[in-house]
């Protein structure tokens, strides 16, 4: 018998590809995928047509993303589907606020 804690990623993906998207499955995916300290210092935004938007707060955290992008797309893919995430686009968010828009934005693939 596998233990739990192998089984709980593929639960987790199913029960993150039933249904549509929403910001909550969005934030669980991103979470799980890039771990509890890259989710907490950065902000997703799902665009059409499955471009992901990546706020960060700063070059550090965004010479990180885009070193990580393959590897993160791949563990998106696996808990959403492979047609939800396709690219990662970087976004520098402004220092005041943390729930503004982003401001600069390069694209990473």
């Amino acid at each position: 018998m596998d233990p739990l804690h192998s089984l709980l990623p593929s639960v987790l993906a199913d029960l993150l590809k039933k249904g549509p998207i929403s910001p909550a499955k969005l934030e669980l995916a991103w979470q799980t995928a890039v771990g509890s300290t890259l989710a907490r210092v950065t902000q997703v935004r799902l665009e059409a047509p499955s471009v992901l938007i990546v706020a960060v707060p700063d070059e550090r955290w965004q010479r990180e993303l885009k070193r990580s992008t393959k590897m993160i797309l791949a563990r998106l893919r696996a808990l959403l589907g492979d047609s939800v995430v396709t690219r990662l686009e970087v976004a520098m968010r402004p220092a005041t606020s943390e729930k503004k828009a982003p401001e600069k934005t390069t694209t990473t693939s």
